[in-house]
């Protein structure tokens, strides 16, 4: 391969730079609530203690107490692939789900 001529390397590193400028413009503009500071986190600090204890991570946590469900007993009421599918609900936390649940000797819906 012939060695490029310095103004084609110039004009690639151009089209880079600006290739990385627009994904990280496109990140910063793509950032959930959380990081834009639009929710309140101490409102939730409040009500997550049983999610806390079990281990869970924020965002789980907060998925959870949006749809309503405060304590390891009132998931016996929606299904586990209801609970995959909440956004914020990742592999660890359905592994620490199922297994606090199967402790408890509860169940989720079918």
């Amino acid at each position: 391969m012939a060695k490029q001529s310095p103004a084609k390397i110039k004009k690639l590193r151009g089209e880079a730079m600006r290739a990385a400028a627009a994904r990280k413009a496109a990140r910063v503009a793509s950032q959930c609530e959380v990081t834009r500071g639009e929710v309140d986190l101490d409102a939730y600090a409040s009500v997550d203690g049983p999610w806390r204890e079990l281990g869970l991570a924020a965002p789980a946590r907060r998925a959870l107490i949006d749809e309503g469900y405060y304590k390891l007993s009132d998931l016996r009421k929606v299904s586990l692939d209801a609970i995959k599918d909440l956004h914020g609900m990742g592999p660890n936390a359905i592994r620490i789900l199922t297994t606090a649940m199967k402790k408890a000797d509860l169940s989720f819906r079918k």
